[in-house]
């Protein structure tokens, strides 16, 4: 008989393994279809008057982003180039997301965009609401 802490154990390092797995699949290069990798994570927040939408790109350039928006979708793309240190290294583990990135979010078409930074690693968008 199996020691029940023991299958635990064997369980969920398999399915870390799984997971790890799904993270690459999912994060992994793009195989050069210049499809986007990967999609930045985003907080909004929302006032009486306005919403703010902020964006995690850490090491991306202000130069490498750029916001869009069509209709009522807000379109962030982007590029976040692999570090000096990673280009020429054996890849022992990667779970920072690199290359093309793009999130899309659907926004009000009442919302005017007022303010855009990109600070410690975040882009901010602040729209006001029209009346």
């Amino acid at each position: 008989m199996r020691n029940p802490k023991s299958q635990m154990f064997a369980e969920a390092c398999a399915m870390l393994k799984q997971a790890e797995q799904l993270h690459r699949q999912f994060f992994g290069p793009a195989g050069g279809t210049g499809a986007a990798t990967w999609e930045p994570p985003v907080d909004i927040f929302e006032t009486e008057h306005e919403v703010t939408i902020i964006t995690a790109l850490p090491g991306v350039h202000p130069e490498a982003v750029r916001a869009e928006i069509e209709g009522t979708t807000l379109i962030v793309t982007g590029i976040r180039p692999m570090p000096a240190a990673g280009r020429r290294a054996r890849i022992v583990r990667l779970e920072i997301p690199y290359g093309r990135f793009e999130r899309r979010i659907a926004i009000s078409n009442r919302l005017r965009l007022t303010a855009k930074e990109l600070e410690h690693g975040c882009l901010r968008l602040t729209f006001t609401k029209a009346s």
